[in-house]
């Protein structure tokens, strides 16, 4: 009899430590936000972790009351794991609590933010944020725009090439040197941890933009829209509408200009973030345009042209950003020109978990660095992606076997390391 309740007792433990845990994260989780606090199985949450503490003290005093009891050895193991169990349990709830709404607001900051800007990873956030909470960080985290119309007459296009050059800094040094004749060149850079790729494009009539050949339908790899364009290098271009992470890539968002037509008119979804049109004129400047039409837009100029933001810089002036800007950290893109006509295309990883990578903050000051006067972002995330022929492309992934290759480390929601479909991409022309 002594032995069957103290195997009842070894049993009750091991069931109260295994789904202890879980259910306390479930608690702290419907105390601190409305995500399921108005839920129906939070009160059950509460009667099961009630349940498992009474199983827990019933457990232990059937396990120990018994001071004559066989197998000491055992016994003794046993408790000792339980201390242990109970130390480390005890450090990771306080740990966990402090981390979440202690008085560092440097992870809650991150976890809105990053949360917040996705469509489908948002609970992240409201599992253990209340709305309010979370207006408050995003509140705290924002940018803000000047508002000026991009000046074209600060361009200055001139090939640079067989000048000799006075380089104001390493960052100029790393775009204006280059090999006679190449068209481009790639700078790696480190950002957070994370590896990152800046294009510098010295003509900058060679940009142009690529759309889904399947517009409204599905959107194609950026692979497949450089080999068709027999691109020398491509990148991702805008947003795309897709409520829930769920669509197929082939709507861009708000007005796209490619090759001087008008391929979406605003049918396609509205730009709710800030920003508004990224795009070239005839004279291949870069311009960022807000409160334009497609139509409008086309009439000052505009050949190509895709809607997003928020811009980074516009006639030198970089914008106010308060925190990180209020996008969090993820793989990013970008776009920006400098005075002398040449364009910089920006690509920046993330990492396995996709917890780190770049903010606003990170791509501006990069854009900044080397000699940007105008420049937005672009889509991120699992669209982030750089891509360049074959016998180039192996130079950074020499596992490339395909006609193109993206040469970064796309990695999507479900952490595999892979891109998707997306409506269009920014192409440099052989």
């Amino acid at each position: 009899m002594k032995r069957k309740k103290r195997g009842i007792g070894f049993k009750l433990i091991l069931l109260s430590l295994l789904f202890i845990p879980v259910m306390q994260v479930l608690f702290i989780i419907g105390c601190n936000s409305n995500y399921l606090i108005k839920k129906p199985f939070f009160v059950l949450i509460c009667i099961i972790n009630v349940i498992l503490f009474i199983c827990l003290i019933c457990g232990l005093k059937l396990y120990f009351e018994y001071k004559n009891a066989s197998n000491r050895r055992l016994k003794k193991s046993v408790k000792k794991f339980l201390t242990v169990f109970m130390i480390i349990y005890v450090f990771g709830c306080v740990f966990f609590t402090l981390l979440l709404y202690g008085p560092s607001d440097k992870f809650k900051n991150w976890l809105v933010t990053t949360a917040m800007q996705t469509m489908n990873h948002q609970y992240y956030c409201k599992w253990f944020y209340s709305d309010k909470q979370i207006e408050e960080v995003l509140n705290n985290n924002y940018v803000e725009e000047s508002g000026e119309s991009t000046d074209t007459s600060l361009i200055h296009q001139e090939d640079e090439e067989d000048k000799e050059i006075t380089y104001e800094n390493e960052y100029e040094e790393a775009v204006l040197k280059r090999e006679k004749g190449a068209k481009y060149k790639i700078i790696e850079l480190n950002v957070n941890g994370c590896k990152g790729y800046l294009a510098v494009i010295y003509d900058p009539s060679k940009v142009r933009l690529a759309v889904t050949k399947n517009l409204g339908y599905s959107g194609q790899l950026v692979t497949k829209m450089a080999e068709d364009h027999n691109a020398i290098l491509a990148i991702n271009g805008g947003g795309f509408y897709d409520p829930g992470n769920n669509s197929a890539g082939g709507t861009p968002n708000g007005y796209t200009i490619s090759y001087g037509k008008v391929v979406t008119n605003g049918e396609y979804g509205v730009n709710t973030q800030a920003g508004g049109l990224i795009g070239f004129t005839e004279d291949n400047v870069l311009v960022l345009l807000k409160n334009k039409t497609a139509k409008e837009a086309q009439a000052e100029g505009i050949r190509d042209a895709v809607t997003w933001g928020p811009f980074l810089i516009v006639n030198g002036k970089p914008s106010f950003i308060k925190g990180n800007g209020g996008w969090g950290y993820a793989a990013r893109s970008a776009i920006g020109q400098r005075a002398d006509g040449i364009v910089l295309l920006l690509a920046i990883n993330s990492n396995s978990t996709r917890t780190k990578g770049a903010d606003m903050v990170d791509l501006t000051e990069i854009m900044q660095n080397y000699g940007a006067i105008n420049a937005a972002n672009l889509d991120g995330g699992t669209s982030t992606v750089m891509v360049l022929p074959k016998a180039q492309a192996q130079q950074y992934r020499p596992d490339c076997a395909d006609n193109y290759c993206y040469i970064n480390d796309p990695i999507d929601g479900d952490l595999l390391h892979r891109t998707r479909a997306i409506a269009d991409a920014w192409i440099v022309e052989e």
